[in-house]
């Protein structure tokens, strides 16, 4: 079996390869995350598989559902979703760690309006999740790969912000935040650009931080030490 020459592959291949951001990543795992993972896991978990999944089996109900990217530990997603029990959320992980964490805290704050992906988050999007299924996607602080020639790796790029307006229902919102400036700055040139999306801010730059989005404390360390952060948020209008 041989390789296949780049020059072989479709553009449909290429263009995956430069929006995926995301690989498993493995990681040492604490007792309680191991306990966390074996138990609530059949519970709280998805796999992932490709074909579309159906939101309504996978929560037992329709309800308005929000979708974060990347939530670490999850301590802010279980607490936005302990918060509003109305709303179905999914969180998507590649750190199994944090899953495991995420699951943990989740168990023990009894609630059941959360189910958690570990898998890269492309993928998911583009094989897993239904045209015009979600009210809101969440995206916060990614890594912002702050060195100029780091910049392409970034998420928030045009195909990406493409693929989640394809998700999000008419009027739903993208919401975005970052304590990186320059990042900050880059998503809001990607996102104007962008069709379909209209900015949520009055001033058409950045939104003040939402009563929904929990301040983490990293957040709270760098507001005491004067660290900015930018909260954007674009509804889909098309």
């Amino acid at each position: 079996m041989t390789d296949q020459h780049p020059s072989a592959q479709t553009e449909d291949e290429l263009r995956k390869r430069k929006i995926r951001s995301f690989v498993r990543r493995e990681g040492r795992l604490t007792k309680g995350q191991e306990k966390a993972l074996a138990e609530q896991w059949p519970v709280m978990g998805i796999e992932y598989e490709a074909r579309l999944l159906d939101l309504d089996a996978a929560f037992g109900r329709s309800a308005p559902r929000v979708l974060e990217i990347g939530f670490g530990m999850g301590a802010s997603l279980v607490e936005m979703a302990k918060a509003a029990p109305e709303q179905d959320f999914i969180g998507i992980e590649v750190h199994t760690p944090g899953v495991g964490a995420c699951l943990m805290a989740a168990a023990e704050a009894g609630i059941g309006n959360l189910r958690v992906m570990c898998h890269d988050a492309v993928e998911v999007f583009e094989q897993m999740l239904p045209e015009q299924s979600l009210d809101r996607v969440q995206l916060f602080f990614p890594d912002p790969w702050h060195k100029k020639r780091h910049h392409k790796r970034r998420i928030v790029q045009p195909a990406f912000v493409e693929m989640v307006r394809s998700k999000l229902k008419i009027g739903g919102e993208f919401h975005m935040a970052t304590d990186w400036e320059n990042y900050a700055e880059h998503m809001l040139e990607v996102m104007k650009a962008a069709p379909g999306y209209a900015n949520a801010a009055p001033a058409g730059d950045y939104m003040p931080r939402p009563d929904y989005r929990p301040l983490t404390k990293f957040e709270q360390r760098g507001h005491r030490l004067g660290h900015g952060v930018w909260d954007l948020i674009f509804t889909r209008t098309a």
